[in-house]
């Protein structure tokens, strides 16, 4: 591997913009080459950022192109089938999340990864975030004691572009669901992260409050218990108007934390005082955090936040949630990941 990493974007939509202007201030990295299905939106992303290779085509970029890793931004139905294929070529992979769009699949993946010796990342990259962060570190400091129970809140609004520019979104068999994997699972992994408990079982409903002609829910509410007894409330909607802060927060038995995202990212402490936490890395944004984290575990061996395995409770969760809301019982999480 070079000393600057020699990274390809596959997936040139919305979020692989500001992954390759983020590249471009990251010493020790570099985008050489795009692929996209659509030639136009990789040839329109490399353009932008400096040049490089450009594909239409997976496992032609793969086979041409020298390369140190790859960034995966595609429906989540495509992960597993690349992200193993990326890894049969010996490339470390970030994906976005959720790592695949079902569990066993993600188990999969992790169990090829640490078998290989080639890492995989999942970009939860809240566990980056300023707020986040600190969170985490105070409940495992102590500071807020035990933690009786944390309520979750995504209010996101989005329009029917949304669907419109990403068909995939609404579809069941290439998402997996839609505002609690695709929004909510972000928060989800962080509450279950900084708690540390494993998670139990999961009450959830689902609704289609504003876009009717999907498959997917545009609404979930419900609760995680933990295996410490610790209760998650869950509400997660892409039909709020006007849309308003992620919150999450923590009940604890010495004092309680508030976590928004809006103006910017910050952690509220109530009852209690602490020192102040700063994330692990220097950046301009959690994203740009996240793949400085995914840089240095590559060249540097520093362990990154999110490796292929550490995502998976998050997604157990969703799962069993979508369970529940499809029989209208509570369902067990598997744990056997």
């Amino acid at each position: 591997m070079s000393d600057a990493l020699r990274l390809g974007i596959v997936g040139c939509g919305s979020i692989a913009d500001p992954i390759a202007k983020l590249t471009r201030l990251t010493r020790g990295m570099r985008v050489t080459a795009y692929c996209d299905v659509n030639l136009e939106c990789a040839n329109r992303l490399a353009t932008k950022y400096g040049g490089g290779a450009v594909f239409g085509n997976f496992i032609e970029m793969l086979e041409k192109e020298a390369l140190d890793a790859i960034y995966l931004a595609v429906p989540h139905h495509l992960h597993y089938t690349m992200i193993c294929e990326a890894l049969e070529k010996g490339l470390p992979t970030l994906t976005e999340k959720p790592i695949t769009r079902t569990l066993a699949e993600g188990i999969a993946v992790a169990n090829i990864s640490e078998e290989k010796g080639i890492p995989v990342g999942v970009n939860y990259q809240y566990r980056y975030d300023r707020g986040c962060y600190a969170l985490a570190q105070h409940v495992w400091n102590g500071t807020l004691g035990r933690i009786f129970y944390a309520r979750i809140n995504l209010a996101w609004h989005r329009e029917d572009a949304y669907f419109k520019h990403s068909a995939w979104h609404k579809s069941i068999a290439q998402a997996g669901g839609g505002t609690l994997i695709t929004q909510a699972s972000h928060l989800i992994d962080v509450v279950l992260w900084a708690l540390g408990a494993t998670p139990k079982f999961v009450y959830g409903q689902t609704a289609k409050n504003r876009f009717k002609d999907v498959e997917v829910e545009d609404t979930a509410l419900g609760t995680i218990t933990l295996e410490d007894g610790c209760m998650v409330q869950i509400a997660s909607s892409m039909a709020a108007t006007p849309e308003q802060a992620v919150t999450i927060e923590l009940y604890g038995e010495k004092g309680t934390a508030i976590y928004s995202d809006k103006p910017r990212p910050y952690l509220r402490l109530i009852g209690v005082n602490a020192q102040r936490v700063a994330p692990p890395l220097v950046g301009v944004h959690a994203l740009h955090r996240s793949i400085k984290g995914f840089r240095n575990w590559l060249l540097k061996d520093e362990p990154y936040l999110t490796p292929a395995r550490a995502s998976l409770p998050a997604l157990a969760v969703v799962e069993a949630f979508y369970r529940s809301a499809e029989s209208g019982m509570r369902e067990w999480v598997e744990t056997d990941y």
